[in-house]
């Protein structure tokens, strides 16, 4: 992938410079419709798996565990290449959860920098 890829909560605002919304959870965020999220693709299949998101819990003392148990998912995940078929695009990775700095966009974003 040569674009550039971003972060930001599905919650905020959609701007021009988001380039092609891509929604990473496997659940589609509360209270959000369709239009309001302005998401281009959602690729569920490349969040965490249920087993992993439900341990996880979002507790920060899980984070480094929850890091490597997800990176080794990504290593077997078809859904990896959807993205890096993406090309050249600036891509904006959205995601749900409050915490900006500990979630799997976070970690997905670091997998495809180091698997160019």
């Amino acid at each position: 992938m040569s674009g550039h890829i971003r972060l930001k909560r599905v919650y905020d605002p959609p701007e021009p410079a988001d380039g092609c919304r891509v929604l990473v959870d496997r659940l589609w965020p509360r209270g959000l419709s369709k239009s309001e999220a302005a998401v281009d693709v959602w690729l569920r299949d490349v969040a965490p798996s249920d087993g992993l998101r439900r341990w996880f819990g979002h507790r920060v003392e899980r984070w480094e565990e929850f890091r490597r148990r997800y990176r080794a998912e990504l290593d077997g995940n078809p859904a990896v290449g959807e993205l890096r078929s993406m090309g050249g695009r600036d891509i904006t990775l959205l995601y749900g959860a409050k915490d900006e700095a500990h979630n799997q966009a976070q970690v997905l974003a670091e997998y495809l920098h180091e698997h160019r």
